[in-house]
């Protein structure tokens, strides 16, 4: 393994096993109980740390299992202000995407903090200036394994200097370990998602989302009538921590999503690249969704978002879990 390159695995006493990288916070493989006890890896990893590294993976951009930032999502014009300050960014057709090119999915983090199967702390010093973005940021990642088969994530940061931040996980689930998750059933608690334009850069509406394909305020398939594809953004109710549920009655594994943030990008990617996978799995069309609660896509550029720079003196916190249960 490349010297730099370290490997933590938590476990818990019901058998489940979640393995994080230090490059990234990439989690490689969240392994949890089946309705047979069988262990199944529900989050799609590669085979190996190491390929984390190599160009032919880097060069998708496709973000598995990684922690994002300086900021989660899209922001517009290339650019975003501060007090009058202008700060340019890393852009593609004027669309700045999950902290740029060189974003914290592509950092070696430090070991902060290791309780030995319980929990582990990263931290990184994104620095003023790094990839446009003003102020030092220091950035605090938690993964803790809890008794009740969670895994919580926490995002802790404080910058010098008032900064955008937006940090989110980005898991790729599959209940079943391979194949498909057009038969998972999907519930989201949310009233409204955010109009994007044809760079799926937030217009700043908000549309409501009965009656409508984004509409999953009922249980339903994945793969119904209706369904495109997802990669939006869902307003989430104020007076819930609990966003999201997912269900597998092959597997009869249930995942619910819990988070203290206001928004949650929900992606399904059609399909993946031809990576060689862990365990060797094979995934089909509509391989995986991803759960990434957040702050507002394009905050920085939009008064009516909820605000998203941080000054100094401050705390930012972003709290996620993922809770997985059984139902036969």
């Amino acid at each position: 393994m490349n010297r730099n390159l370290k490997l933590i695995t938590l476990k818990n006493s019901n058998g489940v096993e979640v393995d994080i990288i230090n490059f990234g916070c990439i989690i490689t493989s969240l392994r949890v109980p089946d309705k047979e006890g069988d262990l199944v890896n529900v989050v799609v990893g590669l085979s190996s740390p190491e390929d984390y590294l190599k160009k032919e993976y880097q060069s998708k951009a496709i973000y598995l299992g990684a922690t994002i930032g300086r900021y989660a999502g899209r922001i517009s014009s290339g650019s975003f202000s501060i007090d009058e300050n202008k700060y340019n960014l890393q852009n593609e057709n004027g669309v700045h995407l999950h902290g740029g090119k060189e974003g914290f999915d592509k950092k070696i983090w430090n070991i902060e903090d290791y309780k030995e199967n319980k929990s582990v702390t990263f931290s990184y010093l994104s620095k003023d200036g790094e990839e446009g973005y003003p102020g030092n940021l220091k950035v605090k990642a938690t993964f803790e394994l809890l008794k009740s088969n969670s895994l919580k994530i926490t995002y802790k940061a404080e910058t010098d200097k008032a900064t955008p931040v937006n940090l989110t996980t980005h898991p790729y689930f599959n209940l079943n370990g391979r194949g498909s998750i057009l038969k998972h059933d999907l519930e989201i608690l949310s009233d409204a998602y955010l109009e994007v334009d044809k760079h799926l850069v937030p217009s700043g509406k908000k549309i409501g989302s009965k009656n409508t394909r984004f509409d999953f305020n009922e249980k339903s398939k994945i793969g119904r009538k209706d369904f495109k594809g997802l990669d939006d953004a869902f307003i989430l109710r104020e007076d819930k921590l609990r966003v999201a549920t997912l269900f597998s009655e092959e597997s009869g594994i249930k995942m619910q999503v819990f988070t203290n943030q206001p928004a949650m990008v929900v992606y399904t990617n059609p399909k993946f690249p031809e990576f060689s996978f862990a365990d060797n799995a094979e995934y089909y069309d509509f391989p995986s969704i991803c759960f990434e609660p957040q702050n507002y896509p394009d905050a920085p550029n939009q008064s009516s978002f909820p605000n998203s720079i941080l000054k100094p003196g401050e705390t930012y916190l972003n709290e996620i879990i993922y809770k997985f249960g059984v139902k036969s």
